[in-house]
């Protein structure tokens, strides 16, 4: 080999002389402290303490749970934290049960994020807002819904059958006065308002199922937001006009013994003469005291709750579910009802519709209808009500009591 050869060869040398060596001193090193290593339970308790901010354990390390800790439930947050960084499983877990955390707002519930799991009877281990949804999903809906259309149904099944009822004699062109204007104007702020209340209500509970598809969810949305405050604003509307119509009409809807007879004969509508009445038959009545009053009453102390206008209430979770529940089953319990009566007061009845918008009708319609209401004008035991004469806006003598 030449001299460049030599000189090449030998830090080439020298690099494998040195690697040798410390293989070596690894290898003695190795059996040294295996000889002498400690077991596990002693090197575990002569290990040093962690610096302080030094993060060095698995994060991927499931946590221990209570029947495998007795002392799992007594550990801090701060304490699982610094062997468990990055788990917060046991404070959604705290979250699940109903542990009220810490909120600025002088509120109850406030600091609850989730309601905590509650055992119902005969049901199985569940949340409380969800029960409430389930409820909501599928009875008050689903039921609620078919309630409905089944009533619209058998009503576009009585006006194909029959079509609007009309009067067995002729108009003789005297009209009596049946409303005043005080009566009607109660009654149509109720109307409307109870009109706008049952379309908004209905949408919001209803729409997602005929309205979303067809319009999609950007204008479904921005209608239910508007649907939703018409319904919050008209409320208050109803709950003072239904308080007035309650007033206003109460005393002509007191029960009679002749109301037994009128539903014992289901009033006479399905035969060639209707049983005799007087001012408000039978069946008015009961929509009276079952619609109006009964679950009026109920809608609008329910809905109060729901404004959250009822003052001293906590307005917990729990009681605003109780409140739409409860809400939910008057309002479509009332709105069948007045179903059939929207029926009558429009095309259901030749004449009805006249008495509402103008205060009059035909002094035939009144006989047919309420003779005994009729008996009673043509006696004077009702001072207050008036017969004019056809096409005059002016009344003529008034009857005498």
């Amino acid at each position: 080999m030449t001299h460049s050869d030599t000189r090449d060869a030998v830090p080439w040398r020298r690099w494998l002389a040195g690697a040798a060596m410390v293989c070596g001193l690894s290898a003695a090193l190795g059996v040294a402290q295996a000889q002498s290593a400690p077991e596990p339970a002693a090197a575990a308790a002569q290990a040093p303490a962690a610096l302080p901010g030094v993060q060095s354990a698995n994060i991927f390390q499931i946590a221990p749970d209570a029947s495998t800790d007795p002392k799992y439930a007594e550990q801090t947050n701060a304490e699982r934290g610094q062997v468990q960084p990055g788990n917060n499983a046991p404070m959604w877990r705290q979250v699940g049960q109903g542990v009220t955390g810490v909120t600025n707002f002088p509120y109850p519930e406030y600091g609850t994020l989730i309601q905590p799991f509650v055992q119902y009877p005969g049901s199985a281990y569940t949340n409380a807002g969800e029960a409430w949804r389930q409820v909501r999903n599928n009875l008050i809906l689903p039921y609620g819904g078919s309630l409905m259309l089944i009533v619209l149904v058998a009503i576009g099944i009585f006006y194909a059958s029959k079509g609007t009822l009309k009067l067995h004699g002729a108009e003789t062109g005297r009209k009596i006065e049946r409303f005043t204007a005080f009566e009607r104007a109660a009654h149509w702020v109720n109307a409307i308002a109870f009109v706008a209340l049952a379309v908004s209500g209905i949408v919001m509970a209803f729409g997602q199922f005929f309205l979303l598809p067809v319009i999609g969810t950007t204008l479904f949305g921005w209608l239910t937001y508007a649907l939703k405050n018409i319904h919050n604003f008209t409320g208050p509307l109803f709950a003072v006009s239904l308080v007035v119509v309650i007033l206003t009409f109460v005393k002509d809807n007191l029960p009679r013994k002749e109301d037994i007879t009128w539903l014992l004969k289901g009033g006479g509508l399905l035969g060639a003469h209707e049983v005799p009445s007087h001012r408000f038959n039978a069946g008015e009545k009961v929509l009276f005291w079952a619609g109006v009053f009964l679950f009026g009453l109920i809608v609008v102390a329910s809905g109060l709750v729901l404004d959250k206008v009822i003052p001293g209430m906590a307005y917990l979770r729990s009681d605003m579910q109780i409140a739409h529940m409860i809400h939910a089953s008057a309002a479509v319990i009332m709105m069948v009802m007045f179903m059939g009566h929207i029926y009558m007061g429009t095309i259901g009845m030749q004449g009805a519709y006249n008495a509402m918008k103008t205060g009059y009708v035909d002094e035939t319609w009144a006989k047919e209808h309420h003779e005994l209401w009729y008996d009673d004008i043509k006696a004077g035991k009702i001072p207050a009500v008036r017969s004019v004469k056809s096409g005059t806006a002016t009344p003529t003598t008034p009857v005498k009591a």
